[in-house]
């Protein structure tokens, strides 16, 4: 089979060699007689797999024991409401950062919960820029401070976070997570769906600092209470076996090619190389504050939208899919998440560069 180029914004490329493990796998589970998938979650088995996997997460973020980690379902979009039923408080506000898509469907959710304020909305600027973080500060009566670190849409990327004091910060992570480094220990709570960087969609990474539950509301359904996942580990109900499976066989790559560390050198190389194009040419353009470009979303344009029709045309010949922008914005975007090799981003680079020398 000829694989085609994915520049899908998610579920997304996951490296070929977790690929094959999974497709060998999957019959039967190291030597067990039966698949990790049809194997009981209370079982010896699937815990053994299962604690391998938080262990490897602790390990390559540095996740120290002040912090729960485990997995939920519903993907993150679950999370918009399971925040601020938690942990915004009666009587206090929340402050949201509307940076775009993400962060506003977050905060649209926490306005039907509670009070909401909006520390800066990027309406204005038409989401392609971000506040400084050192100029970013939370009411003092604010039950947390929230925002989205990885625009997918919009292609903004904070480059370093607000120190927030002793109000809880808490970050929806899902399409930069494991893409680079994270100070961990500057935030209350992080969340990130795992179908951009770490696997198959169906499981969301809930890393929650302990003593934030003591901030916590109560009388809440059972399911959207934080308290009884953290108490089980993440195992109040059947947890989404096989994408924790794949997410452990990803790790596992992760760490193999450089950990966080060796993440963050392929995404600055990746997204180097199309930035590059995009700025050295007068065709091509990027709408976004070059200070907050993302490294894993690289959204750009052309002068007109006869011409990105085009251009997606050609991409489409070269066996690359999934370069449309997101529909609510238009456009052209480049989803170049862990696992896309590199020579997949140079051939796009070198497309556009011939695409500019035919039709600029």
């Amino acid at each position: 089979m000829q694989r085609k180029l994915n520049f899908f914004a998610g579920p997304s490329v996951m490296p070929l060699e977790v690929l094959h493990q999974l497709q060998d796998g999957i019959l039967e589970y190291n030597g067990q007689g039966l698949s990790i998938i049809e194997t009981s979650h209370r079982s010896s088995v699937f815990d053994g797999m299962y604690n391998e996997c938080l262990a490897l997460l602790r390990e390559l973020l540095g996740i120290s024991d002040e912090y729960s980690v485990y997995f939920l379902g519903g993907g993150a979009t679950l999370q918009f409401a399971m925040v601020p039923m938690n942990f915004l408080r009666p009587d206090t506000a929340a402050d949201y950062i509307k940076s775009g898509a993400w962060g506003n469907k977050a905060a649209s959710d926490a306005e039907k919960i509670g009070r909401v304020r909006y520390y800066y909305d990027g309406t204005a600027d038409r989401y392609t820029t971000l506040p400084r973080p050192e100029e970013v500060k939370a009411g003092e009566d604010s039950s947390y401070l929230f925002l989205c670190s990885n625009e997918t849409i919009g292609g903004i990327q904070w480059k370093a976070f607000p120190d927030t004091g002793t109000v809880p910060l808490i970050a929806d992570m899902s399409s930069d997570f494991f893409s680079r480094p994270v100070p961990v220990d500057q935030f209350s709570m992080i969340y990130a769906g795992v179908q951009k960087n770490l696997g198959p969609a169906g499981a969301t990474v809930v890393i929650m600092k302990k003593s934030l539950l003591d901030k916590q509301n109560h009388n809440l359904p059972a399911y959207l209470d934080y308290s009884n996942h953290d108490k089980n580990d993440g195992l109040y109900n059947t947890p989404p076996v096989f994408s924790i499976w794949a997410v452990k066989l990803v790790l596992e790559w992760i760490k193999k090619n450089g950990g966080v560390e060796g993440m963050a050198k392929r995404a600055a190389l990746k997204s180097g190389l199309l930035y590059n194009v995009i700025d050295s040419s007068s065709f091509f353009y990027s709408p976004v504050d070059p200070a907050y470009r993302s490294t894993m979303n690289v959204v750009f344009r052309l002068p007109s939208e006869e011409l990105e029709a085009a251009f997606l045309e050609e991409t489409k010949k070269a066996g690359m899919l999934g370069l449309k922008g997101h529909r609510s914005v238009g456009g052209l975007r480049a989803s170049i998440y862990n696992a896309l090799p590199v020579e997949d981003v140079e051939a796009l680079a070198n497309l556009m560069k011939e695409f500019e020398r035919k039709n600029g």
